[in-house]
């Protein structure tokens, strides 16, 4: 099992720089043809000037963006499983608990960015509560679907041997939804950067949004893209090392889908 996930996180890293490669020469081809301005358009020479030239400074806020990620992914996750444990421990709960949950996602991060910032500072807080907001809704949702999902024989199966909710929520629910729960944690780990970047355009002293925020202000076109690559491959990064890891822990579940990278 080992073997086949490292296979396959190797495998997705080729296809993903063969697509890369393939974007980069399109990209290269469209302003030889159309010559736009560089403040407009600059060519990939330019961007790889600028990532060798500002490489020190980029991978600095790289390292602030990805520290706001994690920290959002781990409690947003945390905060997730929690609430999806208690909707199912506690029937009553789930009358006033799932009503929350739908509305944390209601309201658009972007309009919540500036309140957080005045709540939480222009500090790391703002921007880890962001990336938490984001991530809860899919965690919380996936293993809550998964745990509702569970196999209808072993429910049965659980009533007439009279097991307690508790008891069917760990040994029968939980298990059968790990599956949902993992393709929940690889949706959070593709979306967890928005609510950082979001945080760092609104109000931050760092970070790769802050850094776009201030080359874009300055029209350095070329930076602001050397910022977004450095965020591709990052995301890209994470979310092959969250796939990487649930194939080990899960290597009783495989996918009949293949990961995006």
């Amino acid at each position: 099992m080992h073997t086949n996930a490292l296979a396959n996180l190797l495998g997705g890293t080729v296809r993903a720089l063969g697509t890369g490669a393939v974007l980069v020469a399109i990209w290269a081809l469209g302003v030889v043809v159309f010559q736009p301005a560089p403040f407009i358009l600059p060519g990939p020479d330019r961007v790889f000037f600028v990532l060798v030239a500002q490489f020190g400074s980029l991978m600095h806020q790289a390292g602030i963006t990805l520290v706001e990620i994690l920290l959002g992914l781990v409690f947003g996750s945390i905060l997730g499983v929690s609430t999806a444990l208690l909707v199912h421990a506690v029937p009553l709960a789930k009358r006033y608990v799932m009503p929350v949950l739908v509305a944390s996602q209601a309201l658009p991060v972007f309009a919540i960015a500036p309140l957080l910032i005045l709540w939480f500072g222009l500090g790391l807080g703002s921007k880890i509560a962001m990336a938490t907001i984001i991530i809860y809704f899919p965690v919380a949702s996936a293993l809550n679907d998964g745990m509702s999902r569970a196999d209808g024989a072993l429910m049965d199966l659980a009533r007439l041997y009279r097991v307690t909710p508790w008891q069917s929520l760990i040994h029968f629910r939980l298990p059968a939804a790990m599956p949902s729960l993992a393709s929940g944690l690889r949706v959070a780990a593709t979306i967890a950067p928005i609510g950082a970047i979001v945080g760092e355009w609104v109000g931050a002293s760092g970070g790769l949004g802050y850094l776009i925020n201030q080359a874009n202000a300055r029209m350095q076109t070329d930076m602001v893209f050397a910022a977004l690559l450095v965020l591709i491959i990052m995301v890209l990064a994470l979310r092959a090392i969250v796939d990487f890891v649930l194939d080990r822990v899960l290597y009783w579940a495989p996918r009949t889908v293949h990961s995006l990278v």
